[in-house]
């Protein structure tokens, strides 16, 4: 999932920019916790940085690929990050609730909540959210948070603590290869 206030194919960081995925469940309290660090993250790298929300519903969270789906939708209306992270701001609410509340949080921030539920009906989403899966899967991704960079995976689902100065260190050493290579 990208969209323009992460960076993706509508507003993609420079070319050469190093990449961040940032495989996720959005009922995953784990994932929710992540935030955190995302959000540190695109503020320090701004737009140097391409950060990319990557599907990876696991099995025991109900409604999670039910989320990843609306997710995709939300990205259609323009409002995929805001969307996320109203989710993952509510994953006990979405693991009672279900697609209610992942249709609740659509209309709090003003999307076409209709068109979501439309969307999680027709499953024209599925391809997206499926593909993330594979990927993550044949990649390594066994739980969530699961972050990638410079071709690195970092296990973020057993703890959080030190990733975040790890991805950073990761990134500068990639811009530095950059800097290098153009200079």
């Amino acid at each position: 999932m990208n969209d323009a206030a992460v960076s993706g194919p509508h507003h993609p960081a420079s070319p050469a920019s190093p990449v961040l995925d940032v495989w996720c469940d959005l009922q995953c309290p784990d994932c929710a916790t992540a935030l955190t660090d995302v959000r540190a993250l695109r503020e320090r790298f701004g737009d140097r940085l391409e950060i990319r929300l990557r599907h990876f519903p696991l099995a025991k969270h109900k409604h999670a690929y039910a989320a990843a789906q609306a997710a995709e939708e939300a990205v259609e209306q323009g409002r995929g990050w805001p969307y996320i992270e109203a989710v993952l701001a509510r994953t006990e609410e979405v693991g009672r609730r279900g697609e209610q509340a992942l249709l609740d949080a659509a209309g709090e921030l003003g999307l076409d909540a209709e068109e979501i539920d439309t969307a999680l009906i027709d499953g024209r989403h599925l391809l997206v959210v499926d593909a993330d899966q594979a990927e993550g899967k044949a990649i390594g991704v066994t739980g969530t948070p699961t972050y990638v960079v410079g071709g690195e995976r970092l296990d973020g689902g057993k703890s959080q603590e030190g990733l975040r100065a790890r991805i950073e260190e990761l990134v500068e050493r990639l811009l530095g290869e950059q800097d290098d290579a153009v200079g």
